[in-house]
């Protein structure tokens, strides 16, 4: 007797072996129908799996994320199935799946061109349609290396001649096509229905340029048409609002080769970036922090102590002068501890708030490098509290406020957070631990803050809080974070004068709210894509005359609103005015003031507002406080 125990704690016995497709059809049609595969004592299988003793299981559905990832992975496979069907010649490689989707690398002779990712996709939905069952089978390693050399596929025959010698592999066969794979796959291809082919790229063989160049076939798969469709949308959103795109358009920045990783700010982009540092640096000074300003370049001595020499040298950009190695720096915190040291400290001047906008520099990659929001120098919003254990809360509880208006001044509803608890490899005390995880939970919880918690994800030398947004069209962005160390202090030997006369570490809190301001800023442009709000845009309004008779008034009204400390552009080009309101509109300015004969006559501007409102005529005095009035209200 097999019994088999399910989500809800409930039992179901069986006389014999039951497979989980069995398990699903004595529950219900229903459920049958809907079953993509199970997880068994905590291991995902297909429905053809066999139960052979007492087990836990769940029936995993397209709205499971193991089911999605089961779809995925085998609309790889129908790709690979239709790519067979149309290049006979054509060998296949390696098909994973990636997020929101999958790849499939293909040997052939001449790159893929898109009239035939069209067909492909034509033939996969072909495919899918005869419903083909997906079935599996084991062979030994050598046995399955000599079957794929057999029917030409030698890539396949070189990944399984690295497994070890003894093992056995797993295919699985959907009508007349084969692959290896470790699977679980769905049941069959007829629960494959809402896919799309994406874009075509090189790729070489293992990752070595010395090897073959691939053709590589990316796709996406959804659970449900709609489902399919909203992510087709939100990519064609995405794209629309793709920072590099607009930045371009709107003369906000560039980058260059002569200077890969780093970013030429064009003076809006400059206004814009001033923009949110000013923002921020008022935030230091009305939140009690101090600002500092720490050294570009250290000496490898400090980045020893630190632990950052050996962990992280690859990443940092390194120099050498006078038989002395340095470093740029790669964060802030050290020197803030350096700071921090100079002068006796007692328990009064805790907690002690510094800030800084720090530049920093880290050696990524080239190919993860990704207009301003991955670069290799950046500048951060970086604080630094030092303070006593029993004030972690009280802070992490402030900054978490402080945190959500920023957010929401910048045009940000919606946080998502996170707590990273202690990892197995750790320094401190299980009672520090336990105080600081307690803290930043608690810290959530008085901010009326629902959160999850990430088990083992927090640094060695302490847990943290990590604060994402999400965006107007649902991506997110991981930014803030609150981080307690007991580390760095300990390492730099940093302390304060204790209430008893004695010495005793303080606590570092690690926090930032905009994080990299490079990177923040190309949120924010996506965000609002390009239309930014009245307080950040670099122009707040365009005045534009029709003739030129209205030249001397419209250079009166600009310069009125400029000694009100508003950003204007003056446009007396003689063009027409429907040119010229276009032209700016497509700059997405807040707000376009259009002056005529009628206008300078009465004093008065003729207002429209980003979007093509038209707001009428109005007194200057009247235009002049609702624009003061969106930028107090960051409207």
């Amino acid at each position: 007797m097999i019994q088999i125990t399910l989500p809800d704690a409930s039992k179901r016995e069986f006389p014999q072996a039951v497979t989980v497709a069995e398990v699903a059809a004595s529950i219900g049609a229903g459920l049958a129908k809907a079953a993509l595969g199970g997880k068994v004592d905590g291991k995902v299988v297909d429905t053809r799996y066999l139960i052979d003793k007492n087990s836990a299981l769940a029936i995993i559905t397209a709205k499971d994320p193991e089911g999605l990832d089961m779809i995925r992975h085998s609309t790889a496979h129908l790709l690979a199935h239709a790519v067979k069907d149309i290049f006979p010649d054509a060998q296949v490689t390696i098909g994973p799946v990636i997020e929101n989707g999958f790849f499939y690398d293909f040997s052939y002779k001449r790159p893929f061109t898109p009239d035939d990712l069209v067909a492909i996709e034509k033939r996969m939905t072909e495919l899918a349609a005869k419903d083909e069952p997906v079935t599996r089978r084991v062979l030994p390693r050598d046995e399955a290396v000599a079957h794929f050399n057999s029917i030409g596929e030698h890539y396949k025959a070189e990944i399984i001649s690295s497994i070890p010698a003894g093992e056995d592999v797993s295919l699985y066969r959907e009508g007349n096509f084969e692959d290896l794979c470790r699977g679980p796959h769905v049941p069959s291809t007829g629960k494959l229905k809402h896919f799309k082919l994406m874009k075509l790229a090189g790729a070489y063989w293992r990752g070595d340029h010395r090897n073959e160049m691939l053709q590589r076939v990316y796709g996406t798969a959804w659970a449900t048409k709609d489902d399919l469709q909203q992510y087709l949308t939100q990519l064609e959103e995405a794209e629309k609002r793709d920072h590099r795109k607009l930045g371009k358009e709107l003369d906000l920045f560039h980058i260059d080769d002569h200077a890969p990783g780093l970013v030429f700010w064009h003076p809006k982009g400059w206004t814009l970036w001033q923009g949110v540092e000013q923002y921020m640096r008022k935030v230091y000074q009305d939140n009690n922090y101090q600002e500092v300003k720490g050294p570009q370049v250290i000496d490898k001595t400090l980045w020893e102590k630190t632990g950052h020499w050996d962990k992280y040298r690859d990443n940092m950009f390194t120099t050498e002068s006078e038989k002395r190695e340095y470093a740029l720096k790669p964060m802030n915190c050290p020197g803030h501890i350096l700071i921090f040291k100079q002068g006796i400290k007692s328990y009064r001047d805790l907690p002690l708030r510094y800030g800084e906008f720090g530049q920093c520099h880290r050696n990524e990659p080239s190919g993860g490098l990704h207009g301003i929001m991955r670069v290799r120098g950046f500048t951060q919003d970086d604080g630094h509290i030092f303070c006593t254990e029993a004030q972690i809360l009280k802070e992490c509880v402030d900054y978490t406020t402080l945190l959500q208006k920023v957010y929401t001044d910048f045009g940000f509803k919606n946080i998502i957070y996170k707590v990273a608890t202690r990892p197995d490899a750790r320094i401190g005390s299980d009672e520090s631990w336990d105080k600081a995880e307690h803290a930043l939970m608690e810290s959530l919880r008085a901010s009326g803050c629902d959160f999850e918690i990430a088990p083992g994800d927090g640094a060695f030398y302490g847990p943290k809080i990590e604060y994402t947004l999400k965006d107007a069209i649902g991506r997110q962005w991981q930014c803030g974070t609150m981080q307690v160390d007991f580390s760095m202090p300990e390492r730099l030997d940093a302390e304060y004068v204790g209430e008893d006369g004695a010495r005793h570490r303080p606590v570092m809190l690690h926090r930032a709210i905009v994080g990299s301001l490079e990177r923040f800023i190309g949120i924010l442009i996506e965000e609002h894509a390009g239309a930014l709000p009245t307080w950040l845009s670099p122009t707040q309004v365009s005045v534009l005359n029709i003739t030129d008779s209205q030249a001397e008034y419209a250079k009166k009204v600009a310069k009125t609103l400029q000694n009100q400390g508003l950003r204007v552009n003056l446009d007396l080009r003689n063009e027409k005015i429907t040119y010229k309101i276009r032209e700016h509109s497509m700059q997405k300015l807040p707000y376009i003031l259009v002056i005529g004969d009628k206008e300078m006559a009465a004093e008065s501007v003729a207002v429209r507002a980003r979007g093509n409102k038209d707001l009428g005529v109005m007194s200057l005095e009247a235009f002049a406080r609702q624009i003061v009035s969106d930028i107090a209200q960051k409207a």
